[in-house]
């Protein structure tokens, strides 16, 4: 269901007019924070050729790193579903949540606590400063959803979850949800 007015939980779908852009073309995003002073979320679509265990090697495990956002693109940024395991969570809504103990994850994902089911890590994040993400709205860059999948968006948010969300909004979005990333392929 589109929205016009974003929340912290949300999720921003990229127009199809954002063809040009490297960073965000036919990204979903899951806004984990969003007041005044500016918005914060996370590309949920967008896998890196790195796993988790290539860029902290104290990890024995091969979970999936993604393109969080152009922003700090060096530092490693993680959400999950699984607070009573990690101390110091920030609830984002629906059940997902944003950082807490990297010491404590490790070690549960070294024992299998945690599972990649559980948590998504992130290079970078997608950030914008007071009236930016407005802005953008107002310009048509984003539509505005709920997050409908709560916290089973981290298994639902694939790269083909972009193609499914301009299916569902039909109408012209059906056109683009079979068109090329790359229209000039075409």
């Amino acid at each position: 269901m589109p929205t016009n007015h974003p929340q912290k939980g949300n999720l921003l779908v990229a127009e199809p007019s954002l063809t040009g852009d490297v960073s965000f073309n036919r990204s979903i995003v899951l806004l984990a924070e969003h007041n005044k002073e500016g918005s914060v979320g996370f590309i949920l679509n967008k896998p890196l050729s790195y796993t988790i265990n290539d860029l902290v090697e104290d990890i024995k495990a091969s979970f999936k790193v993604y393109n969080g956002g152009p922003v700090e693109q060096d530092n490693l940024y993680f959400i999950h579903k699984v607070p009573h395991l990690i101390e110091d969570s920030i609830e984002i809504s629906n059940g997902i949540f944003w950082g807490g103990n990297f010491q404590k994850i490790v070690g549960l994902i070294n024992d299998n606590t945690i599972t990649q089911k559980d948590i998504r890590f992130f290079l970078g994040y997608s950030g914008w400063d007071s009236l930016q993400l407005d802005f953008e709205l107002s310009s048509k860059s984003w539509i505005v959803t709920h997050n409908i999948y709560k916290s089973a968006i981290l298994e639902k948010c694939t790269i083909d979850l972009w193609k499914e969300k301009m299916d569902e909004l039909g109408g012209d979005y059906l056109l683009w949800s079979n068109a090329p990333e790359n229209p000039a392929l075409n």
